[in-house]
């Protein structure tokens, strides 16, 4: 059994149509009959809303939808691990090479000329995917900036919910080139890449997305030295009294602390515990800079 079949039988014993349940799932009618039809693979679940909302319009067990596009999609990854590598898109290629704000444009062009594909061009490509799906991801609840993102691209607000499923579904053996006009285009502003060390800048177009630019080092680290846990870290943690509401984050933190000779009590995690969450012990975020008119 698997996620079309489920939800066919489903729209029968409901007496519902496929019209019905795009408009739930406020994607187009399009999608879900290739979705149904098995011409799309199910999205991955983690990142996207669309099985609680078919869910719930179906009235199906909570999760169910979801576990079972995971087994189906990990059948699928298994059928296509066999399968060898495809160059880019020539679109694709050339669209990436054009956002290249590097004195090394030219060198890289031929490197990816050179090799088709190669490590080079996967690396970048992989890269710049990661950044654009992230903001894809973190935006996906945003009504307001996915009706932006459908207006430059002439779609409407389902049709760019679609292509925003199938964005973060795709991987850099299998993007496409409308993959890199909906997203890689109007999302990235610019990268550069040294050569001899590999780290990357990624500058994201700030008309559609906040933050700073992106950089990705490739660089030799000494090993970690890695510390038991303190005796006194210990205490805190079977201590209710001072650290019942304690995050998996704080905890990690707290681990991190290092003392070569002296052992702090439960007392000092408590304190200092304190220290991080008190927003007066940290100074306020920069706010972005203002585009120039």
């Amino acid at each position: 059994m698997d996620v079309p079949l489920v939800i066919r039988q489903r729209l029968k014993e409901l007496d519902l149509d496929q019209k019905d349940l795009a408009a739930a799932a406020q994607v187009t009618e399009s999608y879900i009959s290739q979705l149904l039809a098995r011409k799309k693979a199910p999205p991955a679940p983690s990142r996207t809303d669309i099985y609680e909302k078919i869910g719930n319009f179906l009235r199906l067990p909570e999760g169910e939808l979801s576990k079972l596009a995971e087994l189906q999609r990990q059948e699928n990854l298994k059928k296509k691990v066999a399968e060898p590598a495809r160059p880019l898109f020539k679109e694709c290629r050339e669209l990436i090479l054009r956002k290249c704000e590097s004195e090394r444009k030219n060198e890289i062009g031929r490197i990816f000329d050179k090799e088709p594909f190669g490590e080079l061009e996967r690396l970048v490509t992989q890269k710049l995917l990661d950044v654009a799906k992230r903001v894809a991801k973190e935006e996906l609840e945003s009504e307001e900036w996915l009706r932006l993102m459908a207006q430059l691209s002439d779609r409407s607000y389902e049709q760019m919910r679609v292509a925003i499923l199938e964005f973060l579904d795709t991987d850099v053996f299998n993007i496409s080139v409308e993959n890199c006009v909906a997203f890689l285009d109007p999302l990235i502003e610019s990268w550069d890449i040294d050569l001899k060390t590999f780290g990357m800048e990624i500058v994201l177009n700030r008309r559609l997305t906040v933050g700073r630019p992106k950089r990705f080092e490739f660089v030799e680290r000494e090993p970690e030295q890695h510390f038991g846990i303190e005796p006194g870290l210990e205490e805190f943690l079977r201590d209710t009294s001072l650290s019942s509401d304690v995050t998996e984050e704080e905890i990690e933190f707290l681990q991190r602390l290092k003392f070569r000779e002296k052992h702090p009590a439960p007392i000092y995690y408590y304190r200092e515990l304190q220290n991080l969450r008190d927003p007066l012990h940290f100074r306020p975020s920069a706010p972005a800079p203002r585009e120039s008119d």
